[in-house]
């Protein structure tokens, strides 16, 4: 509740219609129930959120046709998470989303999708502190 209403008043302020992403919700369970998972630390998260919104909006831009586009987006992004150390598997929505959405765009990877990320991130990080949990996961 807390990432949507900051996602919404940051949308107003910028003027920005689209204030949410869908596969929030997803990245929402990693980083609350399963924070030890090398998938719901920050840089997966938001990383991962944003470069797949890159990817799906470049595949969409172009390649037209959205059969072709959606498989060859999600690939993609798969491919940009795995060099850059950052698998997010909600993210690979993100570039479906994106071509389904017909977003062409490169804002919205950073608004919503990128500032959507570092709230969720936040959101996480001070339940786990007041709740005793270790977030992010920090290597022993």
């Amino acid at each position: 509740m807390l990432v949507i209403t900051l996602a919404k008043v940051v949308g107003e302020l910028v003027g920005v219609e689209e204030w949410l992403m869908a596969s929030l919700g997803a990245s929402a369970l990693l980083v609350f129930v399963l924070p030890g998972s090398p998938m719901a630390q920050p840089w997966a998260v938001i990383a991962g959120n944003t470069i797949s919104a890159v990817i799906g909006i470049a595949v969409i831009g172009l390649v037209k046709e959205p059969l072709l586009a959606m498989p060859i987006a999600a690939s993609f992004a798969i491919l940009g998470m795995f060099v850059m150390r950052c698998l997010h598997p909600p993210a690979a929505a993100v570039a479906l989303i994106v071509v389904l959405g017909h977003v062409t765009h490169f804002r919205y990877a950073f608004f919503p999708v990128m500032i959507d990320s570092i709230l969720l991130v936040l959101a996480g990080a001070i339940y786990s502190n007041m709740t005793g949990k270790r977030y992010p996961n920090r290597p022993q």
